[in-house]
């Protein structure tokens, strides 16, 4: 049985690979501390299934949780004091690139379509196979996607040697920085937030504000509430359980009888509108604009926000009509 740890040691291991890179790579004046922040966040992957281990008493091998918030204070110093740098890339010529591009044209998508369609098949199909770890298909399928979809690039783009997606990757690793990390260190905050009662809270001022039985203003105090959270801490994860706490459990479903998975999905959906909205949703909006070197780093939310608003409205009428 393929379990879901496996997925994320097999991400470790690619933070530690590449980190050796970035120490071999002298062309990177901050190599060595690069090469300590990646690698270090490398084996906090096994090293936390040892923890979760200890606080969940499944059993396995146990480490105690000490170590493992050292290491997180160690990348926060790393990256808070500006120790990450990047090295200069072994790439193709511009020329290269623009005749690689005519000679592949669509087949260049192949390799993206492939990772939700394995998620799919291993979701719908595999599930409950006893493949996989119960109730991690999804997820597993993920990682087994993005495999496949691996040897489908290098099969599409005829590539033969492992080396140089390794190398692309890392390339992709030191111009994100620390901002690849952003979207799981919200997350987190949201989980703190909703464990420290702020959905609590915020539910009852909801509750007191909002006249008795009002379906609508409910849905959008709701969808409302998912946009403005994640517009202020960047990821639609981290407002989800805050807002769900304070709204979409205690008022939409368990009062409205509302539809669970319709108003859940779509209060997620109306997050996703503020993750284009935001500039702190970094890995999305500000990453690509320094990656194309756009000379207006919010060019792709002034972009996006046309989208974003009506979208939201759609989230809105969408969840008052077929939820409940």
């Amino acid at each position: 049985m393929i379990k879901v740890e496996w997925l994320y040691w097999l991400v470790g291991l690619v933070f530690v690979v590449m980190a050796v890179q970035m120490a071999a790579d002298r062309s990177n004046p901050r190599r060595w501390t690069s090469a300590g922040f990646w690698g270090l966040l490398g084996l906090t992957f096994p090293y936390g299934t040892g923890v979760a281990n200890a606080e969940s008493g499944k059993g396995g091998w146990t480490l105690p949780a000490e170590p493992l918030g050292v290491a997180v204070l160690a990348l926060i110093v790393l990256a808070g004091f500006n120790f990450l740098g990047k090295g200069v890339p072994v790439t193709t010529t511009a020329e290269q690139r623009a005749a690689f591009a005519d000679r592949l044209g669509s087949k260049i998508f192949v390799p993206a379509l492939t990772i939700p369609l394995v998620a799919i098949i291993c979701a719908a199909v595999l599930d409950d196979s006893g493949l996989f770890e119960k109730g991690q298909a999804t997820l597993i399928g993920l990682g087994v996607g993005s495999l496949v979809a691996l040897v489908v690039g290098m099969l599409v783009t005829g590539e033969k040697k492992l080396s140089v997606p390794i190398h692309s990757g890392r390339s992709m690793l030191e111009a994100m920085g620390s901002a690849l990390l952003l979207p799981q260190l919200l997350a987190v905050l949201g989980s703190i937030f909703a464990l420290a009662g702020v959905g609590t809270q915020v539910g009852k001022i909801v509750h007191d504000v909002l006249p008795g039985n009002s379906k609508y203003l409910a849905v959008i105090a709701y969808c409302v509430g998912m946009f403005l959270f994640t517009v202020i801490m960047g990821n639609a994860f981290a407002a989800f359980p805050v807002m769900t706490a304070a709204i979409g459990w205690p008022i939409l479903i368990q009062q409205m009888h509302g539809n669970e998975p319709a108003v859940l999905a779509i209060g997620m959906l109306a997050g996703f509108c503020g993750t284009l909205c935001t500039p702190m949703a970094a890995n999305f909006n500000i990453v690509p604009a320094t990656l194309l070197e756009l000379k207006d780093q919010y060019g792709p939310i002034k972009a996006q926000i046309p989208t974003a608003l009506p979208l939201l409205v759609c989230c809105i009428v969408i969840m008052s009509v077929f939820a409940f």
